[in-house]
């Protein structure tokens, strides 16, 4: 199969930039008005990160092959990709309000946490998957500036209620792991499935 672009199933302009990056062409494939994303993010009772992320990639591409196949688009490889940010197995989602975003950023000062992404790449009936697995650690910060970093609205979609190629990159001292991967796309896994389906990267 030849495979001049890829279908993006993302509306993360994060993800966008990090393909641009490595000059793979893409046409975004993004979910009705009709349609729910969110739901799909929704956590099982008890679930750990891991398989968590690696559930919600998968149903996130299901549902994209549905929408291709539905609009009778040309078939193509879809690439999805989920983040979370776990602290000792617990996930931080996405954060609901600007009080959530408070607490979750208080839970992270002066710690090491998780964040997972997944990536899954395929069409038709082959699928294949990759996860990165980085660790980020915070500086402890004052009231007054979790306060100011939740008013800027960053943290606001953002796993973990923050993005480090924003304001968050001044409190994170230390990072291991791969950047590009906490952004929300991790280059090196995602170039390797690419060649995985002949993609030329």
């Amino acid at each position: 199969m030849e495979h001049s672009f890829i279908y993006l199933a993302s509306q993360s302009p994060r993800r966008k930039q990090l393909l641009e990056q490595i000059h793979v062409p893409y046409r975004l494939l993004l979910p009705q008005s009709n349609e729910n994303a969110e739901l799909l993010e929704v956590e099982n009772k008890g679930e750990l990160p891991h398989a968590y992320v690696q559930r919600v990639t998968n149903l996130k591409w299901q549902a994209a092959q549905q929408l291709r196949v539905e609009l009778s688009l040309p078939d193509a490889l879809i690439l999805c990709s989920d983040t979370t940010v776990a602290l000792n197995q617990k996930i931080l989602g996405k954060p609901r309000d600007e009080k959530d975003a408070i607490d979750f950023l208080s839970q992270l000062l002066g710690q090491t946490h998780v964040v997972l992404t997944a990536v899954m790449l395929g069409h038709q009936n082959k699928q294949k998957q990759a996860i990165s697995e980085s660790q980020v650690t915070f500086a402890n910060l004052s009231d007054a500036q979790i306060k100011n970093y939740v008013a800027s609205q960053e943290p606001m979609g953002k796993a973990g209620a923050y993005a480090i190629q924003g304001l968050a990159g001044t409190f994170i001292q230390h990072i291991a792991g791969s950047y590009s991967g906490i952004m929300g796309l991790p280059l090196y896994e995602t170039s390797q499935l690419l060649r995985d389906f002949g993609f030329s990267v």
